[in-house]
């Protein structure tokens, strides 16, 4: 457990040194979408403080104009008042699910990620208290659940595929646990905090 938190800490960007709105996919977005500027983004890779150290995530409602029904970090659009990709994500993880920004311990960044929706994402990465409680927002998230951190770290959960998209092929990742699809920006997120971590995958 030690050596699998040196090694997430290792992976991370720190605190004071945030990433560019640019993501490491950039390349491969221009080619889809053109090279525009991309709206800003944060979600929370929320890890619980127990044993399990389970990650959170989030299943999002039917109704909801983009993503919906779709597995999801807590998080959203930056807002003109956020302070920094901390304050976004720590925002929309109490709007959404309930969490406490007071249960919630910052380890640091991931690059930016971006989508085929025209965002750039910042992953935060942070420590949520084990005795933290969740409360979903019934008009975003139809449910939350916990998957061991240990499972993404295991190669033999990852499952890769391609899909079309607009005549290009793309390469896709995915990750199935208890019944819960985990695949697009969520998963390609986990998967490059996975490589980061020096796992094989």
């Amino acid at each position: 457990m030690d050596e699998m938190l040196a090694r997430l800490h290792g992976a991370l960007l720190p605190l004071e040194a945030p990433p560019g709105p640019r993501g490491w996919n950039h390349d491969d977005m221009a080619e889809l979408i053109g090279d525009g500027p991309r709206r800003r983004a944060a979600v929370l890779i929320g890890i619980r403080d127990d044993r399990e150290q389970n990650v959170l995530l989030t299943l999002r409602t039917d109704t909801l104009q983009q993503h919906a029904g779709q597995v999801a970090f807590p998080g959203g659009r930056v807002e003109p008042h956020d302070h920094d990709a901390v304050a976004t994500a720590l925002r929309e993880s109490h709007e959404e699910i309930g969490l406490d920004a007071g249960f919630v311990t910052p380890l640091g960044y991931l690059e930016a990620f971006e989508t085929i929706s025209g965002y750039s994402v910042t992953p935060v990465v942070a420590r949520v208290a084990a005795d933290a409680v969740l409360k979903p927002d019934p008009g975003e998230v139809a449910e939350v659940f916990e998957v061991p951190f240990g499972f993404f770290l295991e190669p033999a959960n990852l499952r890769r595929y391609t899909m079309d998209f607009r005549g290009h092929r793309r390469d896709m990742v995915e990750f199935l646990h208890a019944g819960y699809r985990i695949w697009g920006v969520t998963a390609a997120i986990l998967l490059n905090l996975i490589k980061r971590m020096g796992r094989p995958c």
